[in-house]
């Protein structure tokens, strides 16, 4: 319990150092001091890797209010637990049990080893990913800034541009489109995933036998592919001849491809999410609710999760008493985890819904654009539909900071809180049954 409040006091501390760093005259392109609430909420939405904000960021921030915002993505997408263990491990001090089983329950990994390797990986593997997708989006764009800004956002699923439309200004480039689709992907499933897929054995020298993927890496990848398919299909059929209608079928194929991508994870669009059929953003609303998977930059209940509990409800319909994946049993405890982490959010999706409700009361904000930038806020995935986020009052953006600063810790708190404990309960009581349905 106590770990949980330190990272939520270290996030609370990185986005106040980013408010006041961010209203500084000197990253500000009037020159003047910015005003409280904007540098608060960019600063959070910065951090939590979302990329909601309420400013035009190339008009309102200078060079220098850029790279604050680009440190910003780069340690909320680490996290602040992940960097305040290396430096513990760099200045020698030894990590405690309950902090390596945190941090490693928090990854996706059970055996309390290799935490200095680990962060090592995590930190050296997202500056070659990011600069390998900087090195390639510089062979069309021919921009060293446009090429590392994009790169980054990228790769850390946050969905600031400095650009006018989001990504549109590329939209008539097939190759960009591309490289911030595999970025996208690369961040969102998982720094361990990628581990085990750049280190995956097909030979074993010793015994000869073909190495395997973890059962982690194996779920992660089989979901994403599904969702990533059945986004596409879906978007194309539903906009074919909507939002999608008058381009030519190569860039209808592309543009599918990367609005199927982006929703779980990223706020970056080629097209307008409000130009978008309804039946279109509830798919979206869905897919930013299943999110990515553990250990990524994605928020969400993860993809995991989703795998789950659809498992669980197939044993269940069955008559099987065990989850079974792949041949292998998840453990109850699993399965409890992913029940009350999607009953969380489901939770607190609507109770921020009712909030902005309350607040934005006759400011003429239509509903189903309140509860898209609830999603989106929650799931730190950065779509908004038109000026929502620019449009809400005060009171609505404390609320979407509080959204975004929870959402992004909010997986993260619930496993600590019940991986963390341990049962107290030695009594054991009578059953009783309970008529459901």
């Amino acid at each position: 319990m106590k770990g949980k409040f330190s990272v939520a006091l270290s996030f609370l501390m990185l986005i106040a150092l980013g408010a006041v760093a961010l209203a500084l005259p000197v990253c500000r392109v009037s020159g003047q001091w910015g005003d409280v609430m904007t540098s608060a909420f960019t600063a959070c939405s910065a951090v939590c890797v979302t990329g909601l904000t309420v400013v035009d960021i190339a008009g309102t921030f200078t060079f220098t209010g850029q790279i604050v915002l680009l440190t910003l993505v780069e340690v909320g997408c680490l996290g602040l637990m992940m960097c305040g263990t290396f430096l513990m491990i760099a200045i020698g001090r030894r990590l405690s049990l309950s902090s390596e089983f945190s941090l490693m329950n928090a990854y996706g990994v059970e055996q309390v080893k290799g935490v200095k390797s680990l962060i090592l990986w995590v930190i050296s593997s997202m500056l070659v990913f990011e600069l390998l997708g900087a090195a390639a989006l510089y062979w069309k764009l021919r921009d060293v800034y446009l090429s590392v800004f994009y790169s980054i956002m990228g790769f850390c699923n946050a969905g600031f541009s400095i650009l006018p439309g989001s990504l549109a200004a590329f939209a008539d480039s097939p190759w960009v489109v591309i490289v911030m689709a595999v970025e996208t992907i690369l961040g969102s499933i998982g720094f361990l995933v990628l581990f085990n897929l750049l280190t995956f054995k097909f030979v074993h020298r010793t015994s000869g036998g073909r190495g395997r993927l973890s059962l982690q890496s194996q779920v992660v990848l089989r979901f994403t592919g599904y969702l990533l398919l059945a986004a596409f299909a879906i978007f194309l059929a539903l906009e074919w001849n909507g939002v999608l209608g008058g381009m030519d079928p190569g860039r209808k194929l592309y543009t599918a491809f990367y609005q199927a991508v982006t929703p779980r994870t990223c706020g970056f669009c080629l097209v307008p999410t409000e130009s978008l059929k309804p039946i279109t953003r509830l798919v979206y609303e869905v897919l930013m609710f299943i999110g990515g998977a553990p250990g990524s930059a994605a928020a969400g209940i993860k993809v995991t999760t989703f795998a789950i509990l659809i498992y669980t409800l197939l044993a269940l319909c069955r008559g099987d008493h065990e989850t079974i994946i792949s041949n292998r049993s998840v453990p109850m405890d699993t399965v409890r985890e992913s029940i009350v982490i999607f009953m969380a959010l489901a939770v607190f999706i609507t109770l921020v819904v009712g909030v902005l409700l309350v607040t934005e009361d006759g400011r003429g904000i239509p509903t189903d654009a309140l509860f898209f930038e609830a999603c989106s806020a929650i799931t730190t995935t950065g779509l908004s539909m038109g000026d929502t986020t620019m449009s809400l009052s005060v009171a609505g953006r404390i609320c979407i900071i509080c959204a975004m600063f929870v959402g992004r810790l909010g997986a993260l708190s619930v496993v600590m809180m019940i991986g963390d404990r341990e049962s107290r309960r030695h009594v054991r009581y009578p059953m009783e049954e309970l008529v459901v349905g």
